[in-house]
Formats: C-alpha cells, structure tokens, sequence
C-alpha cells in the first residue's frame, strides 16, 4: 500500500473514531460527577454511623448498607433495561449517550459509597479521637480530618469508579447508548470490520492508562504523610 493511501485509510479511521471517543469522554465525565455526588455523602453517612463511630447509629447503617448491597447487586445490563422508564423521564429518551448518564450514574454510585467508605475507615482513630477531645465539631471532623486524612485514597478510588464506568459504557453501547462501546458492535461485529474494532480497543487501553497514571500521579501530590 503506498504512503498517500496509508494516510487516507488513517485519516478515514480517525473520522470514524472521533465522534465516538468524544461521546464516550461525555458520558464518562458526567457520570463519573452525578456518581461522586450521590456516592461521595452515602460513604460518609455509612461510616459517621457505624457503631463506635462518631455518629453511631446502627439501625441507619444496615438500612442504608442493605440498599447500597442490593444496588450492588443488579448487573449493568439489567439495570440500564430497568431504568429505561426513569432514563425517559429525566433526559427524554432512552437512546445516546445522553440517556446512557442516568444508568451508568446509578450503578457507579454505590460503588463509590463503598469505596468512600472503605478509604475513610482507614483514617487513624487517634487523630478523630484527639479532634474530639479538642472540641471539634461533627463536620469539622469530616471535613478537616478524616476527608483530608484519606484524600490519596479518595483519589485512587475515584480514579477506579473512572475506569469501571468506562467499562460500563461500553456495555451502554451494545442497547443504543452510543460511544466507543456502541462503535465495535456496529463496525467490529455487525460489519466484520476488524481495523476498526482492534482501533477502539486500543484507544480503550490508551484511556484506562492515561486516567490510572493521571489518578496515581494526584494521588502522590495529595499524600502528606
């Protein structure tokens, strides 16, 4: 194959790949956000609650630590068909990438409550403990000691509900939910195109290392200790 024609097939790929790439960045961020938002205070309240913590309240923890298990336990494919009705409701549709937010938000989001929760119990009881006897107040303790004290972790974790939403919008391609995920099926397995199929995977491994290095990186800037 000569040179110009190598160009035209890459430059040819590249336009089939961009819109996709983009719509998969899309869905990634805004779920990644609503999933934070909603997981980040369900960790907090899982651990505050537990029993010796310093808000303990036991019979609040099992219910809220039985709904996020249940959460837990829907695969992703199921859930997205679940959710179709409220997926209509909030955004108007149930196809794109738009529509794919709603799903991939609600299945990342105990996901992170659990991740939230297991960083923060790592935060020494020592420094909640001397905070406490300085008088500190219940959200100076969250937010001064034991948010600041496991931030790396934090970190880390988010970097990983990153990448599994990643893998989670793949699988919002296979029922219309658009982005990379969605352009394999139709290319790679619809159309026996398998340039495009293995070009996708490989811009999936490039994601998954860019954000893992960019998290470990934060991660390392964060840490204090």
């Amino acid at each position: 194959m000569e040179l110009s024609n190598i160009y035209a097939y890459l430059i040819d790929l590249f336009k089939t790949i961009y819109p996709s790439f983009i719509e998969t960045i899309y869905m990634v961020f805004f779920s990644t956000l609503f999933a934070t938002i909603l997981g980040l205070p369900l960790g907090i309240i899982l651990v505050i609650t537990s029993k010796g913590h310093i808000c303990e309240n036991v019979k609040l923890n099992r219910i809220l630590s039985t709904i996020v298990n249940i959460a837990r336990s829907v695969p992703f494919i199921i859930l997205i068909i679940a959710i179709f009705p409220l997926s209509r409701i909030i955004v108007g549709t149930t196809i794109g990438s738009t529509a794919a937010i709603v799903p991939l938000s609600i299945a990342a989001c105990p996901f992170v409550a659990r991740i939230v929760e297991s960083c923060l119990l790592e935060v020494n009881w020592g420094i909640i403990e001397a905070s406490l006897s300085m008088g500190a107040t219940t959200m100076q303790i969250i937010f001064k000691v034991i948010i600041r004290e496991s931030m790396p972790s934090l970190i880390l974790g988010i970097t990983l509900t990153i990448i599994n939403i990643l893998g989670y919008s793949a699988m919002a391609g296979a029922i219309g939910g658009g982005g990379l995920g969605d352009l394999a099926i139709r290319y790679g397995y619809q159309r026996f195109q398998t340039d495009v199929l293995i070009a996708t995977i490989l811009v999936l491994i490039i994601l998954v290392e860019i954000i893992q290095h960019t998290g470990n990186l934060l991660s390392k800037i964060f840490d204090k200790r």
